[in-house]
């Protein structure tokens, strides 16, 4: 399993309109697209990631049902970003508020807003340096608070707007703080 990049610019720069087209013709193909206009191809992930994932995100939807003050989205859920990145945090959370502000034609397509959240749980195909780089993407897009998780190192880096990361290791759990008030994410589930 591997994430391949592909800098294109030299030859061509993808519109947002055929870089979604891109994405409809091979919808067995997960891509993305970096601020820097570079396209990015992942695979799928192994049983082990699939699993923690979608633990995880029992979890936000429980709280999110209950609390009703967002819209939760998987890793399928392409966005475009204010700084001109196309991306797919492995789950997200956009305030309600500004999630319906949206029209019905920008919510069915590659939504042009920043998520309020995103979280990222790094696979055995993953670098750190990849993932750094687009949690640092996700910040400069406006996300308030972003978590990621590298299961096998047991840490967790947190990013909130405007500050440095901040490393944690092998924490019990996590708090949505501000920005997703009430959650507590319980980390036994990940490691």
């Amino acid at each position: 399993m591997l994430t391949y990049t592909i800098d294109l610019n030299p030859f061509v720069r993808l519109s947002d309109h055929q870089f979604a087209q891109l994405c409809a013709s091979h919808p067995d193909i997960k891509f993305e697209r970096n601020s820097r206009g570079e396209l990015v191809i992942m695979s799928p992930t192994g049983g082990e990631t699939g699993n923690r994932n979608i633990e995880l995100s029992a979890d936000f939807v429980v709280w999110n049902r209950r609390n009703k003050l967002g819209y939760l989205f998987d890793s399928s859920t392409c966005f475009k970003l204010p700084n001109g990145g196309n991306r797919s945090p492995d789950l997200s959370w956009i305030r309600r508020d500004r999630w319906e502000a949206l029209s019905p034609e920008d919510r069915e397509k590659f939504p042009p807003i920043a998520p309020d959240f995103a979280l990222e749980l790094k696979s055995p195909s993953d670098t750190l340096k990849d993932l750094r780089e687009k949690m640092a993407e996700y910040q400069d897009a406006g996300v308030e608070l972003g978590w990621l998780i590298d299961r096998q190192a047991r840490t967790v880096e947190i990013y909130r707007q405007g500050r440095e990361p901040k490393l944690r290791q092998s924490p019990g759990s996590l708090d949505g703080e501000t920005v997703l008030p009430g959650f507590e994410l319980d980390l036994s589930i990940v490691w």
